[in-house]
């Protein structure tokens, strides 16, 4: 077996950035899975940073798990996002209150044996405009009775647990660690996405679905997603993939300067940028110091999401014909740079990056 990663620092960690970006090319095509990328991902220990030792875990540093996600989605963004709905899914079991998913569930999850996910967008951003609770909740004899649909689950498809909220009629929510196989659950099909396809990202299904108490991980409560229940949604995270995305294209465009001359002062630029973000990023996760973050999360995420779009397309221009021709890394940069615009975007983000886009001065 290779030897856990212990740090983002740990030499072993160069290995699985080499052989994921080697693997990257294969998810571009239909209906594919990053299967093998999890595999080495498990094999690596990744799945034991996200939860304390006394968990089976390693209990990485916030600092830390975003310096590693930083490396691994400059790598391949698709692995590290289903790594982050996975975690996600971990980290709100470890902190929950079922102990039947905690004792049965995760350590299957930390291993490797076993994937989890998470729905739970429709309780904070995507949805929010329709008028009743896409996935209801009713309370009944020792459970719930979940009716609806989640629109966003990542792996849906192949996860034997989801982490999903609904919300009861007088509007408190819960979050449950779903079995996939109860009765009434069904998934897909995953939607065609413009990028990160291989995500396997679509809706989940729940027709008169009970789940027992024993499976209930928080609430019910008025905004459960705001108790504290081991992960928060976008944030610092969502920034550091953005970083890291930016990162594969910025370490392109420097190595194409090097036979290029006039690449070298834009790829300085974006370099000193980038690395600007990452000390921005690392700032606010330091609770000890008395310096005020120069970024709020949501600044970070702005200009994180700027810098994606902004190399990814640098990358693009200096491959020139060639980087539009399908396969060539620039193009599925372009790509997936888009997906930051949508993913876990709160309002004041999107209205900063279009103004941004509309040269309209805030």
């Amino acid at each position: 077996m290779p030897k856990s990663i212990t740090s983002p620092d740990d030499p072993e960690f160069d290995d699985l950035v080499s052989r994921l970006i080697a693997l990257a090319p294969s998810l571009d095509r239909p209906n594919v899975w990053p299967a093998q990328q999890l595999k080495l991902c498990g094999e690596a220990g990744v799945f034991e940073w996200f939860v304390p030792p006394e968990l089976g875990g390693q209990g990485w540093s916030e600092a830390d798990l975003l310096r590693g996600y930083v490396k691994l989605a400059a790598a391949c963004l698709t692995t590290t996002f289903v790594v982050t709905q996975r975690s996600g899914a971990m980290q709100r079991i470890a902190a929950g209150h079922s102990d039947i998913a905690r004792t049965e569930v995760l350590p299957d999850l930390v291993s490797g044996r076993m994937f989890a996910t998470v729905g739970i967008s429709h309780l904070t951003t995507s949805r929010q405009h329709i008028g009743k609770p896409v996935l209801a909740a009713q309370e009944a004899s020792g459970g719930f009775v979940l009716d609806g649909y989640s629109p966003w689950v990542t792996g849906a498809e192949l996860a034997q647990h989801v982490v999903v909220g609904a919300t009861l009629p007088d509007g408190r929510q819960i979050l449950v660690c779903l079995p996939t196989d109860l009765k009434g659950v069904s998934a897909g099909p995953a939607a065609e996405l413009v990028g990160l396809a291989a995500s396997r990202t679509g809706p989940l299904r729940c027709d008169d679905v009970f789940v027992d108490n024993r499976w209930v991980l928080g609430g019910p409560v008025h905004e459960v997603m705001k108790q504290g229940l081991g992960a928060r949604t976008g944030g610092s995270q969502t920034s550091a993939l953005a970083i890291g995305l930016a990162s594969a294209a910025i370490d392109y465009l420097k190595q194409q300067a090097v036979q290029r001359g006039d690449l070298a002062d834009p790829a300085d630029s974006l370099i000193a940028e980038r690395d600007g973000l990452i000390e921005a990023l690392l700032e606010l996760t330091d609770a000890d110091t008395d310096i005020q973050p120069r970024l709020t999360n949501n600044d970070l995420r702005v200009r994180a999401n700027s810098l994606a779009l902004r190399a990814s397309q640098a990358a693009l221009a200096a491959a020139k014909g060639a980087g539009y021709v399908a396969g060539h890394p620039a193009g599925r940069w372009c790509r997936e740079a888009l997906f930051f615009l949508v993913w876990s975007c709160p309002a004041p983000v999107l209205q900063a990056n279009l103004c941004e886009l509309a040269c309209i001065q805030e």
